[in-house]
């Protein structure tokens, strides 16, 4: 009884190996990674201070969020429905909101890398994307920066550009582009390196 277990599991050894040897084929997908980075003004006050960076299709569909500050991303939306508004749209459901919180950094440039791949790990396949960064300025008053990246082939770099929502709110102004919460979030840039 014994020889013949182990001849059934030297067997299952020798099944095991032949397919341990058939090369592995690479996931399909560009390689390499895509950074954004911006330059990031710390706001004094309530209701600032929020952004969210993501990878977008150019369908519009979210592909992987890069980071949420922290109190968006914890549950913060549900109290502030307006803080990154357009993010938690696209991201709920779809992204992990407690593996993307991240805090709110202090002032300087900050930067953010996009591995290729969505957000269930799978390398995406070459072509344009979407990157982006929404900030909430101050209550209900936002902007978004959009640009598109090509991956794959040669290394790239791109500007993107931005669009202002101001509104007013009880009490709450709108704001205009004079004000200093505009320069919370400038120069959003990305940079695919093969």
């Amino acid at each position: 009884m014994k020889i013949k277990r182990i001849g059934i599991a030297a067997l299952a050894l020798l099944l095991c190996a032949a397919c341990a040897q058939t090369p592995a084929q690479p996931p399909p997908g560009a390689p390499g990674t895509v950074t954004i980075s911006f330059d990031f003004e710390r706001q004094s006050g309530y209701a600032s201070n929020q952004f969210a960076v993501w990878i977008g299709g150019m369908d519009g569909q979210l592909i992987k969020t890069l980071c949420a500050t922290e109190f968006t991303a914890k549950g913060g939306y549900k109290n502030r429905p307006g803080s990154i508004s357009t993010w938690v749209g696209k991201a709920m459901g779809v992204s992990d909101f407690d593996a993307v919180a991240s805090a709110t950094p202090k002032s300087g440039t900050v930067s953010y890398t996009w591995d290729l791949t969505d957000e269930a790990g799978n390398a995406v396949p070459e072509g344009k994307y979407m990157f982006l960064a929404e900030g909430s300025l101050r209550w209900e008053n936002r902007v978004i920066y959009a640009g598109e990246i090509e991956v794959g082939g040669k290394d790239a770099t791109a500007e993107a550009e931005h669009k202002f929502t101001f509104v007013g709110e009880g009490n709450q102004p709108a704001l205009d582009e004079n004000a200093p919460e505009c320069g919370m979030i400038t120069n959003v840039k990305a940079e695919y390196i093969a």
